[in-house]
């Protein structure tokens, strides 16, 4: 049973997504419902549950703000953010401090249902709306853009030129056909050359490499 606890304060939404939730599947159960970020980290303290839907825009503290706090109580907690809106410095922030996945409000019941079972993998769910607006703001239509990276990023610096162009790729939402195609490589080579930027920064998979390109200032 997955257990979720559902954060908004728009009762008509809250409670249309409760019931897609527990009519459309069996093993899903809304333990709760917080009306507002104290209330959803409160909830989040005593119930535990698996995962939270995270509304943005509460009417006291933002849902960015109150997923840090939950995380931070419990970072086994796998929390989702929805929003209607898919504003840039929220879900930068939000990969930022470790949520599970950013989603607009008007992703389909069967979706959702998908995304949530997805997490239990430990695969960050993004829309495809978002993953668009981040590509937009990291790729200038020629190339990726390559940050200038100050002393604190190390990381960066441990990848060749090649590698640091494919992880510019990989942050802007390219496959390894595309990043083959784009680049004029074998798709192979692409393989090998991720292979060598997940050991170097010891990343699992790509949305790894997506919240550390949030941690990057791109000019």
């Amino acid at each position: 049973m997955i257990r979720i606890l559902l954060v908004d304060d728009q009762p008509l939404f809250v409670q249309s997504l409760r019931m897609s939730l527990e009519s459309y599947v069996d093993d899903f159960q809304v333990i709760g419902i917080a009306k507002n970020g104290t209330s959803a980290i409160q909830m989040a303290l005593d119930e535990v549950p698996d995962v939270i839907l995270m509304d943005v825009h509460l009417p006291d503290i933002n849902g960015v703000e109150a997923t840090r706090e939950i995380l931070k109580q419990n970072a086994s907690i796998k929390v989702v953010m929805l929003s209607t809106y898919d504003e840039d410095e929220y879900v930068r922030e939000a990969l930022r401090i470790g949520s599970a996945g950013y989603l607009l409000k008007d992703i389909s019941p069967t979706e959702l249902i998908a995304a949530i079972r997805a997490l239990q993998s430990g695969l960050v769910q993004i829309s495809p709306k978002i993953a668009a607006k981040l590509i937009n703001t990291m790729y200038d239509g020629t190339s990726p853009k390559i940050p200038e990276v100050s002393g604190s990023f190390e990381w960066f610096d441990t990848l060749t030129s090649r590698e640091k162009e494919i992880f510019g790729l990989i942050a802007t939402g390219y496959d390894n056909q595309q990043i083959a195609d784009r680049l004029f490589l074998a798709e192979q080579t692409v393989r090998n050359n991720i292979s060598s930027i997940y050991s170097k920064l010891e990343v699992k998979d790509r949305f790894e490499i997506i919240r550390l390109a949030n941690t990057i200032h791109y000019h």
